[in-house]
């Protein structure tokens, strides 16, 4: 770009710039690194391009694989392996939100200040190869996490959830760098269904949740959803107003398409397992609005799970056959499935959308936050 053009427009040029341009446009001037680094640009930063994650366990060694496929008119074609860039034991994927991974492990390393086999979390920018961890100050099986990025400050946080006789919660925010409690706490009577279930759409943190309630003189659950403000760090819940409130728990799963929140649920039918998906419309807890059914004329339909959706509505959906599993995508206007090329070990796929991003940009690569 030319010193003559006015600083206005080149910010405005480069907001729009991928990913790739950008980091290479920091070392032209010191202006520019200065611009581009700066909290205001990453947070209006546009350029975003919209790609899907994919993880999955491999059929030969059982590692677990990342993989990033473009999505956008070349999908399935343009896919990139990744590398977990710290060592994590036995990772699973927490969430994804404006861009960040978020992922949960044992972390080891053999360095003199090692933190061994401790439970930690670790945001991940896919886009820019940056990566910070933060130790978890105490955790047992049970405790729920959540990751979401405030859409107000542009901070990410991890929310703690543990319930050992009471509920207690805390926030980790990254901007300040400490655990704090949280004082507005769901009602004893819930319990989240699904640890690995949560969303994150709009600034709002989502679980599925069931609620235990007196009937007839004695006690039936009934589904709800926990939600969690990242900008008022206040907990609330979304009732359903329709069947899904008492599906058996275990028939539900959550999702995101586009920027809405979906609920799925699983069903039999003549052909096998149906997937029914709700969409919450506009944000309104109470209008969860049926959109389609993933149905698959399959010689293995008794043995699909949903997994996510691209940008175009398209499902992303396993099919399972002795014990491999293959990764397709579902058209719901034409039911025609496409191969997307990716195998692995059945039941182990998880797939989630992102999109490029200069989070962390600021952050010293591989940080290890630690209170202890």
């Amino acid at each position: 770009m030319s010193d003559n053009l006015p600083l206005e427009l080149q910010l405005n040029i480069m907001k729009w710039l991928p990913i790739k341009s950008l980091i290479q446009c920091r070392t032209v001037s010191k202006a520019w690194k200065s611009l581009i680094d700066s909290a205001d640009f990453i947070k209006h930063y546009q350029g975003h391009k919209q790609h899907l994650l994919v993880s999955y366990e491999a059929l030969v060694d059982s590692e677990r694989k990342y993989v990033s496929i473009a999505d956008d008119e070349t999908f399935p074609q343009k896919k990139v392996s990744h590398t977990i860039p710290l060592l994590l034991q036995n990772p699973r994927i927490i969430g994804c939100s404006h861009g960040l991974l978020c992922l949960f492990g044992d972390y080891e390393d053999d360095s003199d200040d090692a933190i061994f086999d401790t439970e930690t979390v670790v945001l991940w920018n896919l886009s820019i190869r940056k990566a910070v961890a933060v130790v978890l100050p105490y955790w047992v099986i049970g405790t729920v996490l959540g990751f979401g990025v405030c859409p107000r400050t542009n901070d990410p946080k991890i929310v703690k959830i543990l319930h050992d006789n009471s509920w207690d919660a805390q926030i980790f925010a990254l901007n300040i760098g400490v655990w704090r409690s949280c004082n507005n706490l769901p009602r004893e009577s819930v319990q989240f269904s699904d640890s690995d279930s949560q969303q994150v759409v709009d600034g709002l943190l989502y679980w599925l949740a069931t609620d235990k309630i007196t009937m007839d003189g004695g006690f039936t659950s009934c589904n709800l959803i926990i939600s969690f403000d990242m900008t008022s760090e206040e907990f609330r819940e979304v009732k359903f107003t329709n069947s899904l409130a008492h599906v058996c728990e275990l028939k539900l799963a959550m999702s995101k398409l586009r920027e809405s929140l979906v609920v799925l649920e699983r069903d039999v039918g003549p052909n096998g397992t149906v997937w029914g998906v709700w969409m919450m419309e506009d944000g309104d807890p109470k209008a969860f609005t049926k959109l389609f059914n993933v149905s698959v004329n399959s010689p293995f339909e008794s043995m699909v799970l949903a997994r996510g959706f691209r940008m175009t509505s398209e499902a992303i959906i396993e099919i399972m056959d002795d014990e491999r599993g293959q990764l397709f995508g579902y058209d719901p206007c034409s039911k025609h499935i496409s191969n997307l090329g990716i195998d692995g070990q059945e039941f182990s796929f998880y797939v989630h959308s992102y999109e490029e991003t200069l989070l962390l940009l600021d952050q010293q690569n591989l940080t290890v936050y630690n209170e202890a």
